[in-house]
């Protein structure tokens, strides 16, 4: 398999060009494909022939979609290292986006060992591709017989006879039950199959298989046109796929998939990258590669391919929202704000957009224009006939209490825990409000007991846990909790200066006094007063409640 980033050689920091080494690798490390091109190709001036640079440069140009470029050094990588991974993907989808089929198959019997599935179904495309069916069909059996292909090697087989035009053969491959293919269809193949039983005039099926799969009611505008056509009884063409390159674009869409449910990022990439090649207009694998880049912490390329899918495509709303995500993580919220605002005037009836904008105001502290959204959100899910999930009550929620709205705020968290009554976020933050209020503190405690239940490694909860126990009086006991939630979360200054207090409670002044001075240390932080932590370490938290009103801990020390 592919290595899991640009990778080099120890030995050729001794080149001369350590400098350029060192940055490439560290580009390499943080899944910088960008940042390490320059340092390779420097490198490779120098070093021509050397395998390890040709293969991180074709990783490389492969990652940012530069196809001539993964094109090009892949050739050179081949000639040097002919079972080469990275050589055999990139030159394999260079063959299939050109419609070289007699390449694509010199590739697939050669020395290439990209995938035994990939290669497999590389000479059943590329046979169909020269106008061979026998031959295609009988490859298709070949990579039937690998462990765990028969579903999708016979989903393949229905392709090409749709291709063809021998629908009903499509949908008899599709339905084969030895083969178990419709239990394990994306997407695409649910698309594909209703396509098929209309082109054999089952429109019914279509019709409830489209219901089952998509909804009786969508925004997807592909899925409501073919509803409506086989409601009347009208086929409409199989171009799932327009030709067996396409049929290839299919192969790596699916071992993306399939590398991205097996925490094999860098491979995902690679794949879903080479079916992008191959057939430019898979929208949902792009979707699919902002995503991955996104995972990979490289939010500026993730923002790059979300805006190559149009806003008008079933994917624009997914990659507009996706873009707000990434513009945030590259600290421009206004922007991500401004890409949401637009999102929701082009879609003004959608639920989900409107919510999602609520969210980004949310965390611009603008919580009175995310209530509105929010408030919005609920008028559209009524109208839609959409039930509210746990998520859109606790979002306003929090506005609600940032706001000093706290009757409404309280209504709303109570109505996420009636939809999911062991939700331990919610059960969090309305236990903690409630002790921070000096509200219900049982039944807060109760709360917050049941949150630490469901997520124990939490630090922020168990922390909730520690300081409703304090609240309660119950020193000794909070002690615990508030060790193991600075130990799960040490830097956090809220849970550094929540321990210094219950050292306090418990007579270890020294300690609280050193948790202090790391809350400091770590700070700032909007829930946190560093002033009033300061006015701790000088005269002690008896002194500074006893100066806010409060009755001290202790009594004269």
């Amino acid at each position: 398999m592919a290595p899991s980033a640009p990778a080099l050689a120890q030995p050729l920091a001794a080149s001369g060009f350590a400098g350029a080494f060192l940055a490439a690798r560290e580009a390499g490390f943080n899944n910088d494909f960008a940042g390490s091109l320059p340092y390779l190709e420097r490198m490779l001036a120098l070093e021509p022939d050397s395998p390890h640079l040709l293969e991180s440069l074709t990783i490389g140009y492969l990652a940012l979609g530069r196809h001539d470029e993964a094109a090009a050094h892949g050739a050179r990588l081949h000639a040097v290292m002919p079972r080469s991974y990275a050589a055999s993907l990139a030159l394999l989808a260079d063959a299939f986006a050109r419609q070289d089929f007699a390449r694509a198959l010199e590739l697939g019997e050669g020395a290439g060992q990209t995938h035994p599935l990939v290669d497999g179904l590389a000479l059943a495309w590329g046979h169909l591709g020269q106008g061979s069916m026998t031959e295609a069909l009988a490859a298709f059996d070949t990579v039937a017989t690998q462990d765990g292909m028969l579903a999708f090697a016979q989903y393949c087989r229905a392709l090409a006879l749709a291709l063809v035009g021998d629908a009903e053969g499509a949908v008899a491959a599709l339905e084969d039950e030895d083969s178990n293919v419709l239990g394990s269809l994306s997407r695409r193949g649910l698309i594909a199959y209703a396509q098929l039983l209309g082109q054999i005039e089952r429109f019914d099926e279509a019709v409830v298989l489209l219901d089952d799969a998509f909804g009786p009611v969508t925004t997807d505008s592909q899925i409501t046109r073919m509803r409506a056509a086989y409601a009347e009884g009208r086929a409409l063409p199989f171009d799932l796929i327009a030709n067996p390159a396409q049929g290839m674009a299919e192969v790596f869409v699916v071992m993306a998939s399939a590398m991205r449910t097996a925490q094999n990022s860098h491979d995902a990439l690679l794949y879903a990258r080479a079916a992008e090649w191959v057939n430019p207009a898979l929208h949902d694998t792009r979707l699919l590669i902002g995503q991955l880049f996104e995972e990979m912490e490289q939010p500026e390329q993730a923002a790059a391919v979300y805006a190559q899918i149009p806003e008008d495509d079933v994917f624009g709303m997914a990659a507009a929202m996706g873009r707000a995500q990434t513009l945030a993580a590259l600290d421009d919220l206004e922007g991500a704000i401004a890409v949401l605002e637009a999102l929701v005037r082009q879609h003004p009836q959608s639920a989900a957009s409107v919510q999602v904008l609520g969210d980004f105001l949310r965390r611009d502290n603008r919580h009175e224009e995310a209530i509105e959204a929010y408030d919005r959100g609920f008028v559209l899910m009524e109208e839609a006939g959409l039930e509210p999930d746990w998520r859109a009550f606790f979002s306003r929620a929090v506005s609600h209490e940032r706001l000093g709205q706290w009757p409404e705020a309280e209504a709303d968290f109570r109505a996420a825990l009636e939809i999911e009554p062991d939700q331990p976020t919610v059960l969090n933050y309305l236990g903690y409000s409630l002790v921070e209020r000096q509200e219900k503190l049982e039944e807060a405690l109760e709360m917050i007991e049941r949150a630490v239940a469901g997520e124990p490694d939490s630090g922020y909860i168990v922390d909730s846990l520690a300081w409703a126990l304090f609240r309660l009086g119950r020193y000794d006991e909070a002690l615990a909790p508030m060790e193991r939630a600075v130990e799960l979360l040490p830097t956090d200054p809220i849970l550094n200066d929540h321990l210094g207090d219950v050292y306090w409670a418990v007579g270890r002044y020294r300690e609280a006094q050193f948790q202090w001075r790391r809350a400091i240390s770590y700070g700032p932080h909007d829930d946190l007063d560093l002033d009033r932590v300061r006015r701790k370490l000088e005269v002690g938290l008896d002194q500074v409640l006893r100066d806010e009103g409060a009755p001290p801990l202790h009594g004269e020390r």
